[in-house]
C-alpha cells in the first residue's frame, strides 16, 4: 500500500507510473490552457493597438500629404493641428497641476488620518465620483462653475494682469481654458485618488511602526516611509489621470468656447481648442479631406497619449531599478 508520504516522494503507483507524473499530468493541461489564454490576451491587445494605429494612419494619410488649399482653413495639416495640440496639452497640464497634489492629500487623509468609518465613507465617495459620466461634469462646468468663476477671473486680471496667463480681457461667461482645466481636474481626481489610496495602504506596517518607534511624528513617518514606498504608484496614478485628461471630449466641448489660436491667456473668451473636442464638434458636418484631417488629428492624439504612457512606464521602471539597487 502506498502511503501519502511515498506518493509525494515520487514512489511508483500500482500502475507503475510515478506519482509525480500522475499528479503533474493533470496540472500540465490546466497550465497549458491558462498560458495559452494569457498569451492570446496579450497578443490581442497588441493586434488591436496596431489595428487602431493602422486605421488612423491609412485614413489620415491623405490629409498629411494634401495641399494647404484643400484642407480646412486653407492651411497645411501641421498648421491646422498645432493649435489643437497646444490646447490639448495645456488643458491636461492645468488639470494635472491641480489634481495631482489634491489626490495625494485626499489619499493620505483616507489611508492614514481619518477614522475608519469616515475613511470608508470617503473611499466610497471617491469611487462614486469616478463613475460620474463626463457629460455631467461638462454641464456642471457650464451652469455652475463657469459663472461663479467670473468674479475670480476679474480679480486675477486686476491684480495679476501683468502675467500673460491672466492678461484678460476676462470672459463674461467664464467658459475659458482655465475653467476647462479645472473641470478636467475634478474628473481625473477620483481615479488618481483611488490609485494613490491603494498604494499608500500597501505600505508595510512594520516600516510605519519602526519610524514612529524611533520618535518620528505622523507627518515624518509618512514622508520617510509611505511616500517613498508609493512613488511608482503615485506616478502611475498621475499618468493615468493625464491620459484621461488628454482624451476627454464631451466635458471640454461643452465648457470651452474655442477659437483657432494659440494663446496662453487662461481667462479670456478666446481659447485654443483640444483635439478630441474638435473632432466631436466638427465630424458630423465634415466630408472629404476634412474627415481625413480630423482622423489625422486623432492619429496625433493617439501618438501623444502613447508617448505619455511610454514615458511614464520608463520612469516607473527606472525608479524600481534604482530602489532595487539601493536595497
Amino acid at each position: 500500500m502506498t502511503t501519502p508520504a511515498t506518493a509525494r516522494s515520487g514512489a511508483p503507483l500500482p500502475g507503475g507510473q510515478p506519482a509525480s507524473a500522475w499528479t503533474g499530468s493533470r496540472r500540465r493541461t490546466g497550465d497549458r490552457i491558462f498560458s495559452g489564454t494569457a498569451t492570446a490576451s496579450g497578443v490581442l491587445i497588441l493586434v488591436t493597438l496596431a489595428a487602431v494605429a493602422a486605421f488612423l494612419l491609412y485614413e489620415g494619410y491623405p490629409a498629411l500629404i494634401a495641399d494647404a488649399e484643400d484642407l480646412p482653413g486653407d492651411k497645411s495639416f501641421f498648421a491646422y493641428v498645432a493649435p489643437l495640440l497646444y490646447g490639448t496639452v495645456l488643458a491636461a497640464v492645468i488639470a494635472l497641476l491641480v489634481a495631482f497634489p489634491l489626490s495625494i492629500g485626499i489619499a493620505l487623509f483616507i489611508s492614514h488620518f481619518a477614522p475608519r468609518k469616515i475613511a470608508a465613507f470617503f473611499g466610497y465617495l471617491v469611487d462614486l465620483l469616478a463613475a460620474v459620466p463626463s457629460v455631467v461634469y461638462g454641464l456642471w462646468g457650464i451652469f455652475f462653475l463657469a459663472p461663479n468663476l467670473v468674479p475670480v477671473y476679474q480679480w486675477l486680471e486686476d491684480v495679476l494682469g501683468f502675467i500673460p496667463f491672466f492678461a484678460g480681457p476676462t470672459s463674461a461667461t467664464g467658459r475659458t481654458m482655465l475653467t476647462a482645466g479645472l473641470v478636467l481636474a475634478v474628473m481625473i481626481l477620483p481615479i488618481m485618488t483611488a490609485v494613490n489610496r491603494e498604494v499608500f495602504l500597501q505600505t508595510p506596517r512594520l516600516l510605519e511602526e519602526a519610524s514612529l518607534a524611533l520618535g518620528a511624528t505622523r507627518w515624518e513617518m509618512i514622508r520617510q516611509t509611505v511616500l517613498p514606498f508609493g512613488k511608482s504608484g503615485i506616478v502611475s496614478g498621475g499618468m493615468l489621470g493625464l491620459g484621461r485628461a488628454l482624451g476627454e471630449t464631451l466635458a471640454v466641448a461643452l465648457v470651452l468656447s474655442p477659437a483657432d489660436v494659440i494663446t496662453g491667456n487662461l481667462i479670456s473668451s478666446v481659447n485654443s481648442n483640444t483635439i478630441a473636442a474638435n473632432i466631436a464638434l466638427d465630424f458630423p458636418e465634415s466630408s472629404g479631406l476634412a474627415v481625413n484631417a480630423l482622423i489625422a488629428s486623432g492619429l496625433v492624439l493617439f501618438a501623444l497619449t502613447f508617448l505619455v504612457n511610454y514615458v511614464a512606464r520608463a520612469v516607473i521602471a527606472r525608479r524600481r531599478e534604482f530602489s532595487g539597487a539601493n536595497a
